[in-house]
């Protein structure tokens, strides 16, 4: 079944858009090997940077595995060697200089410090240090140059909601100057793990039998439905994941600023998030522009083409490096803004391949 988290493996290519289409871009040369552990490194994002880091031909001394007690002993393939899963401990980070975190927030805060104390540079997929001032939140096609100054050794990596969108907005800042972010994302459930997956998967089959089920990852039922929560709510009465497009938004275009309003969705797609957006800009905007805007950026393409029916889907980048920007219009209610449709693999470049990227910078300028 294409889109469920077991049948993906990562693309081995960053891709650059142009008018026809896109073509890959490949990482640049990289020639200092370093020692790498993968904190999570059976979970799902932990999975995915493995295959990143194998099918990027990330230069390596040393790669540890890394996880749970549980996951201790289990044996991982990389590369035609076997390597075995280790128990996460406090003595886990000797010899290591980079890290690469996908184990949650709890476990970020009590070993990424450790590690980061060792002499380790951490590159963190959790939400822990994202709005942390000394510590760098990173896009490497957006603000590569914020990985070079850890003074904790933490980088953190930014939501995935947050990258897809600012991959499909980045370009048009740098043409027409971002003023305003209203947004809906339509997050498949993998953003939940692979239990999400599975009460999808079970949901589905429990009605097409006729059964009676109990929803126990979402409050309510997700087959053939969607929920407008994602995280918990705040008393502003936003979501805690609606509230992260908006501080890390800033955070990442250094835009202090920027309005951004967001509702956040769940809907039952197994794989890859959906922004729609409309974006306002200081200075006035055409669609014309704003296509030729993505010329030769890395990361993101163009796949829209009304008269033929012609968007993105999730399906399209699932498995994907690449995200796709559609739907491109002018917005009929508001004044100098657009509006948009974007589509992005959340576990990749919302997450695994993300990271790897900002591991590549540091070897590129180590």
């Amino acid at each position: 079944m294409r889109g469920a988290l077991s049948d993906c493996q990562s693309a081995s290519s960053l891709y650059t858009s142009r008018a026809d289409g896109y073509y890959p871009l490949r990482p640049g040369t990289m020639t200092q090997a370093m020692n790498v552990a993968i904190v999570g490194a059976t979970g799902a994002v932990g999975v995915e940077i493995l295959s990143c880091l194998e099918n990027r031909n990330f230069p390596l001394k040393s790669l540890k595995l890394l996880a749970s007690a549980r996951s201790a002993g289990k044996q991982v393939s990389f590369r035609g060697k076997m390597l075995t899963v280790e128990e996460l401990t406090e003595n886990s980070f000797e010899g290591v200089d980079l890290a690469l975190f996908s184990a949650g927030g709890d476990i970020s805060r009590q070993f990424a410090p450790i590690a980061a104390a060792a002499g380790c540079v951490v590159v963190d997929n959790s939400s822990a240090f994202r709005q942390d001032p000394d510590v760098p939140l990173v896009v490497p096609e957006i603000n590569p140059e914020a990985a070079l100054n850890h003074p904790r050794n933490i980088i953190a990596n930014p939501n995935c909601t947050t990258i897809i969108t600012l991959m499909a907005l980045y370009p048009l800042h740098l043409k027409f100057g971002l003023k305003t972010i209203i947004a809906s994302s339509y997050q498949a459930v993998s953003g939940s793990g692979q239990h999400g997956i599975t009460e999808l998967e079970n949901q589905v089959r429990a009605i097409a039998d006729g059964h009676p089920f109990t929803p126990s990852v979402y409050p309510c039922q997700i087959a053939f439905n969607v929920i407008p929560q994602i995280d918990s709510f705040t008393d502003t009465g936003y979501t805690k994941e609606e509230l992260k497009m908006l501080n890390e938004s800033r955070k990442i275009l250094s835009l202090p600023d920027l309005k951004v309003t967001c509702t956040c969705v769940r809907v039952p797609v197994y794989r890859s998030h959906s922004i729609s957006a409309i974006a306002q800009f200081e200075r006035p905007v055409s669609v014309e522009e704003a296509r030729k805007a993505y010329d030769g950026m890395p990361g993101i393409a163009i796949k829209d083409d009304p008269a033929t029916s012609t968007w993105p889907t999730p399906l399209d980048t699932t498995c994907q490096d690449i995200c796709l920007v559609g739907r491109i219009r002018k917005d009929l209610a508001i004044d100098n803004a657009l509006n948009l449709w974007a589509v992005g693999d959340q576990v990749l470049k919302g997450a695994a391949l993300n990271a790897v990227q900002i591991a590549e910078l540091l070897v590129k300028h180590d």
